[in-house]
């Protein structure tokens, strides 16, 4: 379906041309002034420079082209030169009845559908998530959900750490506690055990601890360098340690991850990229892209007009070891050979922009990623206690995301159980559900690139700009579609008619605008439009419902009316929530 934004714009564009105006003045946004008007355009004032006329003078005139045209309620030119519309509530029913026969809600998918991969998982193996890995997750998780929504071929990229030093860090330490394992003997040559020698939690015992030991003890932390050596270079035994690292890890961060509703396509890892390394590293010796500076292999990356300081990408250090920035561009290799994507989007914190701009800058500087294809920083803010420092325990550690989500889902259960009598085992699903609204909404309500403070308190509250009060929202709504269809009414094929009142318009005016909103939060890659969307329909929606008294009208085709425009309140708000990663109860 088209945009009503489109649908009215074009009405205006006409009647630009048609008054000898060009036509790109005539777009129209959604008003910042609601007391005052529905829609506006304010190209008169940009008109009157270019066609040395008073604004007001091209806005009379073209409010007077468009006098008669059918759509239009109201339009009037106001000083100094703003076009003021209301739109009639016949056209709006019109558009309403449109979307709810339209299988996608009114939404237009792309004609130039993308293949976009998106990395924003990153989490290191061996160690437990903790609240650092949130947002990446959850913004992530909402853009591929939005770009699917739109048409784009979405593929997410988990990315994890599995080849640094904490490898070197784990076995070391496994081998002061257990060195009888046949993973130590050089001589062994039989088949490695198929059963992992520790559990996840001794994993994520054993990590903290060796890493505490290599901070103190030289020769402790020179023996975990020496295993991360001869594990990168194929040892055996220590290869054998690794799977068992990753199998054990892979398999806790999912069912994590499955807590978040958070999932990927692909399960990629750092070590995944280090066959691509050699060729890549030769390649850009051949070609000149890379020189030696003080023994490390760099690749300059300045360009004219920098405003500030673009360090070179080193691409080897002078040990010849590679580094993150080596791991990263052999994974753009490997992704554009495997995938050929039209842009990759990077959701990391924002704090690791330079470092990116850096990675970006040396992938096209070495052609590693064609002209056509984009390099996307996505960057994300600090998740913040009330103090204003990053969000830790009580005892000042950091939290593990399931210690945090645990949190929540006790705090939800309290909340929904204080006033009501309900079983446990429902409640407790029901806590999740709602629980985990409070933490994405929470999130993602906010700018991605902006810090913020979680405060529970307020992300579990069912008042306000919150999850909870999305939720009660649409159970809200269900509740009075089952109500209608309990009383023998049926809920199909009714009618959405014309507004009879200022709040119903005004709700109908919310829903209309659900396919600009959506086209709006992916190209900016905002989900935080989304959430003000949803929680401007849910206000738009509850003044509607308290001032109409629907399941007593008796004017039946009225009442059915409103039971369809309900019922696409519904849908586009379960549709919002799903994108942003979350569901809704049937009850509260």
């Amino acid at each position: 379906m088209k945009k009503i934004l489109d649908m009215i714009t074009a009405e205006v564009t006409n009647a630009f041309e048609a008054c000898g105006y060009d036509k790109k003045y005539a777009k129209v946004t959604i008003s910042n002034r609601p007391d005052l008007c529905e829609y506006q355009c304010n190209g008169a004032m940009v008109a009157a420079k270019d066609y040395k006329k008073a604004p007001i003078k091209i806005a009379e005139e073209v409010v007077q082209s468009l006098k008669d045209n059918v759509i239009f309620e109201e339009i009037t030119a106001v000083m100094p030169g703003f076009i003021n519309i209301k739109i009639t509530s016949d056209f709006i029913a019109d558009f309403l009845n449109q979307m709810a026969k339209d299988k996608h809600l009114s939404i237009e998918k792309t004609k130039d559908p993308k293949k976009i991969i998106l990395d924003y998982g990153g989490p290191n193996v061996a160690k437990p998530l903790h609240v650092g890995h949130l947002r990446s997750a959850i913004i992530g998780e909402s853009m591929k959900r939005i770009g699917r929504l739109v048409g784009h071929e979405m593929i997410g990229d988990v990315h994890l750490g599995d080849w640094g030093l904490q490898m070197g860090l784990i076995i070391t330490e496994l081998k002061l506690r257990q060195p009888n394992l046949v993973y130590f003997d050089p001589d062994y040559k039989g088949a490695y055990p198929q059963e992992p020698p520790f559990t996840i939690s001794e994993l994520e015992e054993i990590y903290p601890v060796a890493s505490g030991k290599s901070k103190e003890d030289e020769s402790y932390k020179e023996a975990a360098m020496e295993a991360t050596f001869q594990l990168q270079h194929g040892n055996a035994g220590y290869m054998a340690l690794w799977n068992h690292i990753l199998n054990v890890s892979v398999a806790d961060l999912k069912k994590n991850y499955d807590k978040l509703h958070v999932s990927f396509d692909l399960w990629k890892k750092e070590s995944d990229a280090q066959s691509y390394i050699p060729d890549m590293v030769q390649y850009m010796k051949d070609e000149g892209y890379a020189h030696l500076d003080e023994g490390a292999l760099v690749v300059d990356v300045k360009e004219e007009g920098d405003t500030k300081e673009i360090p070179p990408c080193m691409i080897l250090k002078s040990d010849g070891a590679s580094l993150y920035n080596t791991t990263d561009l052999a994974t753009i290799v490997e992704r554009m050979k495997l995938f050929q994507p039209d842009e990759i989007i990077y959701i990391v914190d924002k704090r690791q922009e330079l470092y990116f701009e850096q990675v970006f800058r040396c992938a096209r500087k070495t052609k590693l990623v064609g002209e056509d294809t984009k390099l996307t920083f996505l960057g994300f803010g600090t998740m913040n206690g009330k103090d204003g420092k990053p969000f830790k325990t009580r005892e000042g550690g950091v939290m593990r995301l399931e210690s945090l989500i645990d949190g929540i889902n006790q705090e939800m259960f309290k909340k929904i159980t204080d006033n009501h009598s309900v079983e446990e085992s429902y409640g407790k699903q029901t806590a999740a559900i709602v629980g985990l609204s409070a933490i994405k909404y929470g999130d993602l309500s906010n700018q991605a690139s902006k810090d913020y403070v979680f405060d529970i308190d307020r992300f579990t509250s069912f008042e306000g700009n919150t999850g909870p009060y999305i939720l009660y929202t649409i159970v809200r709504i269900k509740s009075i579609l089952a109500k209608y269809r309990e009383s023998g009414k049926s809920l199909e094929g009714n009618t959405i008619l014309k507004a009879s009142s200022p709040s119903e318009k005004q709700l109908m005016l919310e829903l209309a605008n659900f396919n600009h909103v959506v086209d709006q939060a992916f190209t900016e890659r905002a989900p935080h439009k989304i959430c003000s969307y949803i929680y401007d329909l849910a206000n738009d929606f509850n003044r509607f419902y308290h001032e109409t008294k629907i399941l007593s009208e008796e004017d039946q085709e009225k009442q059915a009316g409103w039971i369809n425009l309900l019922k696409v309140t519904k849908q586009v708000l379960e549709q919002c929530i799903d994108v942003l990663g979350f569901s809704a109860p049937e009850r509260m």
